[in-house]
């Protein structure tokens, strides 16, 4: 196992940085780097269906990433698109692609219900990087994109109850549905009682003890916990991940959990999409090639039609609602999941499943040339009127650390009308400040695994108000590296730490020391010489003189 683990890591550390040069993105990637090495092609690895139990695990974290991101205010605040334009699309495309399978392919009618939504669903990792690299996350045709990929995520849940039960011989096909909606409601259920009442409660008991590292247990066995109980009462580990997620969705220790786990899920998740590779048949393709690339076309051409039919009923105009079917007329991720249940529970042929899985597979690498397309289209509306471009948000700050400086500046930023988000690892002062109504979050601020969870991408400046300065110092040198253009407020004790705070790429770094003497002398120069305008002219010049030098020797450091 270990031999074979060793040479699946080095098959994706070869190709996967490869494909995203093409590209063509990190899933594609993983997918051609396990056709290598696989039966298929270079035969290194013959023990698949072992790499593929271990490679569960990814999907089981994947799905509970997806729980957490699907907050409640989230769906909320983009109820029409989501729950109308997102809801019509899973339905009608879904029920367009079953009755083409059992009439048109002679499909039993159990199988045909489960390929219709699969396929429906679009790759929600794939759109959204593609949106991010275009710049388009902010744009009508971005936002509207983005709502049909959450409830597409949301409908993952009654697909996965409803393969266990579809496998069920002795129930009609309404009384599964029927079931597997009664068991969303109850997931529902329990998510709110459960989150509120029971896991908040032992997350923070665990967050006062101070352990990182038994908050990391507690983290991993919450999603192993609970799809270990959901598989234990007849349904799939995954579901049970997604439960998991739910249940700290609202939670303020949801960003510090995702960082905790986002190492193992990355690298499971990348497991998980190369043991497809492994399982795809590439002789297949070589087999039946105009097959293959047909029902390709057939995917694609079906899903835009339909989806772009649909923004039109919802008011987009033409170019957008092309663009968004554009990007979205890729099968996903969940395909390859929903497929891989499929055929485990006997409901699927192993050819019908090589099929679908290359058609999967080939419908993500078209993606982004389609996608340049959509891109094209929504510009070229954009110049002539035809669409105007939906002004972002003002996007939040995000504290690093919430102590007395952070607060102070949190309470400035409320009453300038500021949204902010902002870290802390005290849970006492987590629990009481989220009760007075401020967005603070339970993490160690000094991790930019946990900044990346809170959004510090997306981000327009990030303050820095750790007393540990050399946590400072790695925070501050990491987010230079990966956010280049971010803003960056930082506070230092003395000279020397803003200097070298602004060396490793802080936009400022303000002197505890310094702006104290500085106050210090402003209340002494009014209350004896009584020109507070004086004193203000001078310690203005002072602290521009003294930042003037600090800049000064940066330069000199620099050159």
């Amino acid at each position: 196992m270990i031999q074979d683990i060793a040479i699946l890591l080095l098959a994706a550390v070869l190709v996967v940085p490869l494909s995203r040069l093409a590209g063509l993105g990190a899933v594609p990637g993983f997918l051609v780097a396990g056709v290598i090495v696989g039966p298929s092609a270079l035969a290194l690895i013959d023990n698949v269906s072992a790499i593929s139990q271990l490679a569960e695990l990814g999907v089981v974290l994947l799905l509970f990433v997806i729980g957490i991101e699907l907050r409640p205010a989230r769906l909320w605040l983009m109820r029409r698109l989501v729950f109308g334009l997102g809801l019509l699309q899973v339905v009608v495309t879904g029920a367009v692609i079953s009755a083409v399978a059992y009439f048109g392919f002679d499909l039993p009618f159990r199988t045909a219900v489960l390929v219709g939504p699969a396929l429906a669903l679009s790759s929600t990792a794939f759109a959204l990087q593609l949106l991010s690299e275009q710049k388009m996350l902010h744009s009508e045709y971005g936002r509207t994109s983005l709502a049909v990929l959450l409830f597409q995520d949301l409908a993952v849940v009654p697909l996965l109850a409803l393969v266990p039960l579809l496998a069920t011989p002795n129930l009609t096909i309404g009384a599964n549905i029927v079931i597997a909606l009664a068991e969303a409601g109850a997931i529902l259920l329990l998510v709110i009682v459960g989150g509120r009442y029971l896991l908040q409660p032992i997350f923070y008991r665990i967050a006062n003890a101070g352990s990182a590292e038994v908050f990391t247990a507690l983290a991993v066995l919450l999603v192993l916990g609970s799809a270990l109980l959901t598989e234990h009462i007849g349904m799939s580990m995954a579901m049970g991940a997604f439960i998991a997620g739910l249940l700290i969705a609202d939670s303020p220790f949801r960003h510090q959990v995702v960082a905790e786990i986002h190492s193992f899920r990355g690298l499971l998740l990348g497991l998980f999409f190369m043991s497809m590779g492994m399982f795809l048949d590439v002789g297949e393709f070589l087999a039946r090639p105009w097959t293959i690339i047909g029902l390709l076309l057939a995917l694609v051409v079906t899903k835009m039609l339909v989806l772009w039919g649909l923004t039109l009923v919802f008011g987009l105009r033409q170019k957008a609602g092309a663009a968004v079917a554009l990007l979205l007329s890729q099968s996903g991720e969940f395909g390859l999941v929903l497929f891989s249940y499929t055929h485990q529970a006997e409901l699927m042929s192993t050819g019908l499943f090589q099929q679908l899985l290359l058609v999967v597979v080939l419908s993500m690498l078209v993606t982004p040339p389609l996608a340049s397309l959509a891109q094209r289209l929504v510009r070229s509306a954009e110049s002539v009127g035809q669409i105007s471009t939906v002004a972002p948000t003002p996007a939040p700050v995000v504290l690093a650390g919430f102590g007395r400086v952070g607060r102070r500046i949190g309470e400035i930023l409320t009453m300038a009308g500021r949204a902010y988000v902002a870290i802390d690892n005290d849970s006492a002062l987590v629990k009481r400040e989220r009760e007075n109504g401020h967005n603070v979050f339970f993490g160690d601020a000094g991790r930019l695994e946990v900044l990346r969870a809170a959004g510090v991408a997306d981000a327009a400046v990030v303050i820095v108000t750790l007393d540990d300065f050399e946590a400072t110092e790695n925070l501050i040198a990491s987010l230079s590296h990966i956010a280049p253009g971010i803003r960056i407020l930082a506070r230092g004790h003395d000279a020397n730490q803003c200097r070298k705070l602004r060396t490793l790429g802080a936009s400022l770094a303000v002197s505890e020391d310094f702006e104290a003497s500085l106050e210090l002398a402003r209340a002494a120069l009014v209350r004896d010489e009584g020109d507070t305008e004086a004193a203000e002219a001078l310690i203005r010049s002072v602290r521009e003189a003294n930042y003037a030098e600090i800049g000064r020797r940066e330069s000199e450091v620099r050159s």
